[in-house]
């Protein structure tokens, strides 16, 4: 491995114990955790360049709107869009999502007009599409999966004449399934409709180059990043969104206010409305600049290092199933599974009494789940400072969760 640093040690929150015993994080997937580097670049701000950004000319609020304004160029330069027009701060995805729902797709879609989606598809990406299709009349149709949780290209050809807008995840957060995002985009466009993809998973595990894709839009948080929660990012095309309206109307949005009349701010300002949260958009460039200091080369080979390996030791179990890929071919590392007759938050409290933390549920993803005839299950997601050693302290004590609830452990 190109670097043999011991990134555990900078993420101070991993060096306390829950129940005695070193606490053993594997829901990176949910929300990552924040290393030392961005936990000082907050600090920093806090301690020097505290103000409104955009409001004023003394010097903290001239400090700030640098601070801000600085994170804008790191994320254009950190997902390859064109300009710093293109990069709107939000509170997260899934706002993101709903601005495009609400900006766009509410003024240009109407009834058999038709929404193409995936069956995989987060909640935030499903729910807020469902609602536009009713409000405009639009027909919603779901590309499905294969049986390992892989999108079949056959499935593209659902992306017809009437599609005007295809929303698709680029990682699965339940499956773990890297989608042919690229082939998406392109038959999408293929047909005259526009593209929103959700990057919430890939964006901290693989290099994304929005220009080179060529999607319309590309949204993901923060806090999946190891920034701060309450910062998530839309970019959109410049073209498109200089024709879309505001989503939220306030202050720093404007340009004019009349008694009467309002004129707008340019890009990408007219879509940020009110103060935003700064702590959390400094933490996101933060984030960026560590990621560039660990590599993507290093985070690909050590996550799929730790991937790999937890798929070998969780079939060695007779009674663990396996949701998504068993393979590492186009798979991020997440891995759900079903432990057999034991409800998913068991699993997770009993994990819990011996430091592992897993997520359990639905993962916000019923309609997959339903679709894989699953409903609930558990899943460990992996950064890379995880280790094999707290793969096998999951695994053992999967045997562990069985004897608790009355089962043999093999």
């Amino acid at each position: 491995m190109s670097n043999l640093r011991d990134f555990r040690e900078d993420f101070p929150i991993l060096n306390q114990e829950v129940h005695g015993r070193k606490i053993i994080y594997l829901d990176s997937a949910a929300t990552s955790q924040r290393p030392q580097q961005v936990l000082d670049a907050v600090m920093k701000y806090d301690h020097e360049a505290n103000g409104n950004p955009h409001r004023g000319s003394h010097a903290l609020s001239m400090r700030a709107t640098e601070a801000f304004e600085s994170v804008r160029e790191k994320v254009r330069s950190f997902i390859g869009a064109r300009s710093t027009k293109e990069i709107i701060f939000t509170k997260n995805a899934t706002e993101a999502i709903n601005l495009v729902a609400y900006s766009y797709a509410l003024e240009h879609l109407k009834p058999g007009d038709q929404i193409v989606i995936t069956i995989a598809e987060h909640h935030a990406n499903l729910v807020t599409w469902q609602q536009v299709a009713k409000k405009t009349g639009a027909h919603l149709v779901y590309m499905y999966v294969d049986p390992e949780g892989r999108l079949p290209l056959g499935e593209l050809q659902k992306i017809d004449q009437k599609t005007k807008l295809v929303a698709c995840t680029h990682m699965s957060n339940v499956l773990g399934s890297i989608f042919p995002v690229d082939k998406v985009i392109q038959r999408g466009h293929e047909v005259g409709a526009k593209v929103l993809i959700d990057g919430a998973q890939a964006v901290a595990h693989m290099p994304v180059d929005v220009a080179e894709l060529d999607c319309d839009f590309y949204v993901f948080s923060g806090h999946k990043m190891f920034s701060l929660t309450g910062v998530g990012v839309l970019y959109g095309k410049e073209e498109i969104l200089e024709k879309m309206e505001p989503f939220l109307y306030g202050g720093d949005m404007i340009e004019y206010v009349y008694e009467e009349e309002t004129s707008f701010n340019e890009l990408p300002f007219k879509f940020e409305a009110g103060t935003q949260g700064i702590e959390s958009v400094v933490s996101l460039g933060a984030a960026i600049d560590y990621l560039h200091e660990v590599t993507f080369e290093v985070i690909h080979e050590k996550e799929m290092e730790l991937t790999e390996y937890a798929l070998r030791r969780l079939q060695e179990l007779p009674y663990i199933r396996i949701v998504g890929p068993k393979d590492l071919n186009l798979r991020g590392a997440v891995i759900s599974f079903v432990v057999e007759d034991v409800h998913p938050h068991d699993v997770s409290m009993i994990l819990d009494n011996y430091g592992v933390g897993v997520r359990a549920g639905h993962h916000c993803a019923q309609p997959l789940l339903r679709f894989m005839e699953v409903y609930t299950c558990s899943r460990a997601s992996f950064a890379f400072f995880n280790t094999k050693e707290e793969i096998d302290a999951l695994v053992d004590n999967l045997n562990e969760v069985r004897r608790w609830m009355g089962y043999g452990s093999k």
